[in-house]
């Protein structure tokens, strides 16, 4: 990982954030053993779909391309994004480089009823514990960010808290990687999170080394149902679109075409 890119002032940011935070994993998991524990669904949503399923993203802002909507409502597009029909949503909750938010999750989990996704970088068990204590089905466990041995630990903390993993990887070796820690659902990101730049065909060259038996969901890139229809027939069950959906002035007539397909 090259020195000074993206991933690794983000993951400084957030081990840093990790070091400095006093609560232990013990007390999370009081609070968790609380909390009604119902099976993991996000997964199962998105296989469970006839055609291509939609992720759609709550995404304010990226690192790269600054504000993409200041003034979202979070909740209200979560709940188009729901009408439309997308299977899952994904909350960025990274409020230092994306705008988001914990509340934005717990507002849009008290909204609406499809399974979430808490789109952060997690570097800590707590991070897992906050997950759910917000209300989201899954977590993103990145390949790149994650010692390979954290991140088959991490993978069986999300099932001991029946919580969906989602497994991001960026090539052959990350991928491979996924599946030795555990994976069941991996996503292939075609952005190069040291750069930031997309490579629309990165997702069409890794997907063969993904089993069947795997969920498989594309990141990134995907701007038209024109992007994802190779994607769909390459083997993906999913795709996870941020920055087109939030840009858009009809975010749920795009929806509907991706699902068309």
């Amino acid at each position: 990982m090259a020195e000074g890119t993206y991933l690794d002032s983000i993951l400084a940011y957030h081990r840093e954030r990790a070091k400095n935070d006093l609560r232990s994993l013990n007390q999370l998991l009081a609070k968790i053993s609380t909390e009604e524990i119902k099976s993991p669904t996000f997964q199962d949503q998105i296989l469970a779909e006839k055609g291509l399923s939609v992720i759609a993203e709550i995404k304010r802002r990226s690192p790269s391309k600054g504000n993409l909507k200041g003034n979202l409502d979070a909740v209200a597009l979560s709940q188009t994004y729901e009408g439309a029909g997308a299977a899952c949503i994904s909350v960025l909750t990274d409020s230092e480089h994306f705008s988001g938010s914990k509340e934005d999750l717990m507002n849009v989990r008290r909204s609406v009823d499809v399974p979430i996704l808490r789109k952060d970088f997690t570097v800590d068990f707590r991070d897992i514990c906050d997950a759910k204590l917000m209300g989201a089905d899954c977590v993103l466990l990145i390949v790149a960010a994650l010692e390979k041995k954290l991140l088959a630990e991490f993978i069986e903390f999300c099932e001991y808290l029946n919580l969906d993993a989602l497994v991001e990887a960026h090539d052959e070796a990350e991928v491979e990687i996924a599946l030795n820690s555990g994976a069941k659902m991996i996503g292939i990101n075609q952005r190069d999170l040291n750069t930031f730049e997309v490579d629309q065909k990165r997702a069409l060259r890794v997907v063969s080394e993904i089993p069947e038996h795997i969920a498989k969901v594309a990141e990134s890139g995907i701007r038209s149902p024109a992007d994802a229809e190779p994607l769909k027939a390459a083997g993906f069950d999913a795709v996870l679109i941020g920055e087109s959906l939030v840009k858009s002035d009809s975010p749920d007539e795009l929806i509907i075409q991706f699902r068309d397909l």
